[in-house]
């Protein structure tokens, strides 16, 4: 049975582990570090169900990238986000098959004596040369975005004190967990009233809820640039399709900001991304949009426009010059482990 706690879930595992809005930069590709083993194996489908019976008891699934020691892992990882975080670039700036938005694969790799963390997206952009045959080049072109600028009305946006780092080392709380996404770490709690808060340190803390079938995103402070990558990243859930977001606006402060997504569009979402969920229940009156915006194509693009108006802001369609890694040849089985 679905509950509140399982859709917030869902929206927090996308949010962390679907698309990303930063990685670690990646070593010098002429250098061809390497690991010393891995292991490819294409990734099981997901029960939600019971990964939110697993985070209701503190349990922190298995997601993600992970990189402890000499230990690598990245677990349910598309092939588009693997190559993003190998090549140190974000998910709108790959072309190349759709698919590898929903190819997912589980990689256990073991480092040599001497690396460390930061060695390891390279390392990873080697194993993907090698076993999937990986080729690529990179290229400026030309791309419609969309310009986050400030409205006629002038911005009705709420200041807030800077986000502060969070200690990564102190002891969880009941409830909480921590995450290895590929932005860093973050901590996400469960709050009694079903929602869920992530603390991503000083890139912002976002809370998740769920209310009249609609999905709430809301962060207590985030910079707008900060704005503008978080909406990038609800509009690649889709699958890949949204546009970048880039900030405008010329407000240089910390603001209170919030965006809303209905249910319906959530759940299409998850599946554009090839999890496997189970039928969502009936949406009811309301909840989905009745209108269209020429302009906003994406899932739930109706619902981010109207929240980004709501704040006295406004998302202008561009064009501009962005650099892309274009994927001229990929395989979609490795090469056996």
């Amino acid at each position: 049975m679905w509950n509140r706690y399982g859709i917030t879930f869902v929206a927090g595992l996308l949010l962390l582990t679907g698309a990303a809005f930063g990685q670690t930069a990646a070593q010098p590709a002429a250098s061809k570090p390497a690991f010393e083993v891995a292991s490819i194996r294409p990734a099981p489908p997901l029960n939600l169900e019971k990964l939110a019976e697993q985070v209701r008891a503190g349990k922190m699934p298995n997601l993600g990238a992970k990189v402890e020691g000499l230990r690598a892992e990245y677990h349910y990882m598309a092939l588009k986000g693997l190559i993003a975080l190998a090549y140190d670039v974000k998910g709108y700036q790959i072309s190349g098959p759709a698919w590898l938005a929903t190819q997912r694969f589980d990689i256990i790799a073991k480092m040599p004596a001497g690396a460390t963390k930061d060695d390891a997206p390279a390392m990873l952009q080697t194993l993907l040369e090698q076993r999937f045959n990986l080729a690529v080049h990179r290229e400026t072109q030309i791309h419609p975005i969309l310009a986050l600028v400030v409205a006629k009305g002038g911005p009705k946006l709420k200041e807030a004190p800077p986000a502060k780092p969070f200690d990564e080392n102190a002891p969880l709380k009941p409830g909480q967990m921590q995450m290895n996404t590929l932005n860093g770490p973050a901590r996400m709690t469960r709050n009694p009233d079903g929602s869920s808060t992530i603390d991503m340190g000083t890139r912002g803390v976002i809370k998740i809820s769920m209310q009249d079938q609609v999905m709430r995103m809301e962060s207590s402070s985030v910079t707008m640039s900060g704005f503008a990558d978080m909406l990038t990243n609800v509009l690649q859930m889709g699958g890949g399709g949204g546009r970048q977001v880039v900030d405008k606006t010329g407000l240089k402060r910390s603001y209170q900001v919030a965006v809303e997504i209905p249910l319906k569009a959530l759940m299409a979402m998850a599946r554009a991304q090839g999890i496997d969920i189970p039928q969502a229940p009936s949406t009811g009156a309301g909840a989905a949009e009745s209108s269209a915006m020429p302009e906003a194509p994406e899932p739930g693009g109706v619902s981010v426009y109207q929240s980004v108006e709501a704040l006295g802001l406004k998302l202008e369609p561009r064009k501009a010059p962005v650099e892309q890694l274009i994927v001229d040849h990929v395989d979609k089985t490795p090469t056996a482990n």
